[in-house]
């Protein structure tokens, strides 16, 4: 709903309270009984995605359990209903407005893409409502019906594309899944690396559903990179390293910084075929803190302990953990009373990854940058990291070189 409908609305439901009890009146969608109150889950459970998405959900569910036993929020327990955006943009956005609009959840925790995130934002908009989003992405983007928990573009590409500069990469080839967050990316790194005065020596995308890179390849193989920048995300992945590896390509040939491979995509890809590349993320597995030592053993207990945690994982539970504190911080559930709260600032979380605050001006968080490296036994090691948290900057307006690029956002 519009802003102006919503006035309207409340109107109408002011003057509707004259006919009812109070306490009627006084329940908000969503927090159905005495005891509970109720959250959505929206993330793609089928399709191409579901390689990533899976874990985001659990680490969601892995929260919720720990607060429930803690007490709850606001002295409910937290329920939820999930619905599976099936990797499908359209599907997200439907039912996004069927959590919103049909099941009354008080907010969502949800996707992963950023067409999915983009098709879902104006839903959330209209409706005024309230979603929390876990994964790294493109910015260029800041709306006040979304908290972002995943890395701004200055916490994650581009002190990726500064560690490579100064290991001393010269020529990138840079390559995609074919949608927003990549070629935004990908515009981002071209003016990083113009401006260094280095070359990129190819683009290309790929469709999110292709498992055929022979044609990719051979550009890369024409082309002779220093290094691939790689923003492929889902399944493309698994096929892109497996073709490389039956060529016999590793690390040594065509070095690779990937940005959308946590832990969970080296397990679904095999190690073997990821060794010694190269990622950039906030948050591994293998992060040394006392509470990442917490998040991974609770992590394994409910979900086995073959499973690995992740970047995204992690952002998702930090999110539920964040909406607990906003809604304490405003005393309610109500979605304006929420952002209120959230945009009073000091709203901060000692997070596996360490400390991490909500900007109020932005809805981003201020989180520390890792660049790692893939081992063979499957999991990611930190090779560098900030000394502090980084602060957001969605639009990189603290950059000259991308001023002078004009960058813009892609819808």
């Amino acid at each position: 709903m519009k802003k102006g409908l919503i006035k309207k609305i409340a109107v109408a439901a002011a003057a509707l309270c004259f006919t009812m009890t109070i306490s009627s009146c006084g329940k908000a969608a969503g927090t159905g009984d005495e005891e509970s109150v109720t959250v959505g889950l929206l993330h793609s459970l089928t399709g191409s995605m579901a390689i990533s998405e899976k874990a985001v959900s659990d680490a969601e569910k892995l929260a919720i359990e720990e607060i429930n036993t803690a007490g709850g929020v606001l002295g409910k327990q937290i329920k939820f209903i999930e619905e599976d955006g099936a990797s499908d943009p359209s599907t997200f956005a439907t039912k996004a407005e069927k959590l919103i609009d049909q099941d009354k959840v008080v907010t969502v925790f949800g996707c992963w893409t950023s067409s999915s995130r983009k098709a879902v934002k104006p839903v959330f908009e209209d409706y005024n409502a309230l979603l929390w989003y876990p994964v790294q992405y493109e910015g260029m983007e800041a709306s006040e019906n979304i908290v972002y928990a995943g890395a701004a573009p200055n916490q994650q590409i581009v002190p990726a594309v500064e560690y490579l500069i100064e290991q001393g990469y010269k020529k990138f080839f840079l390559m995609g899944s074919d949608y927003v967050f990549p070629r935004t990316a990908n515009m981002i790194i071209e003016a990083q690396v113009k401006a260094a005065g280095l070359e990129v020596v190819g683009v290309e995308y790929a469709d999110m559903e292709q498992t055929d890179f022979a044609a990719i390849i051979s550009k890369i193989e024409a082309a002779q990179p220093d290094v691939i920048l790689n923003t492929l995300n889902g399944s493309g992945n698994v096929s892109f390293f497996k073709q490389m590896s039956e060529k016999n390509y590793t690390s040594e040939d065509y070095m690779t910084m990937s940005f959308s491979i946590a832990e969970e995509e080296v397990t679904a890809i095999g190690p073997a075929l990821l060794t010694n590349h190269l990622v950039s993320w906030n948050y591994y597995q293998t992060t040394d803190t006392a509470k990442n030592k917490d998040f991974v053993a609770a992590y394994k207990a409910k979900f086995g302990e073959n499973r690995v945690t992740s970047d995204p994982a992690e952002a998702a539970y930090i999110n539920v953990y964040l909406w607990k504190a906003a809604v304490e911080k405003a005393g309610s559930f109500d979605v304006d009373k929420v952002i209120e709260a959230i945009e009073s600032g000091e709203i901060s979380f000692d997070a596996p990854e360490g400390m991490v605050t909500l900007n109020g001006d932005n809805h981003h968080l201020a989180k520390p940058v890792r660049i790692g490296e893939i081992r063979a036994d499957g999991l990611i090691y930190e090779i560098k990291s900030t000394p502090a948290p980084v602060e957001p900057d969605p639009y990189l307006t603290t950059y000259d070189w991308a001023v002078a690029a004009g960058i813009q956002p892609l819808e």
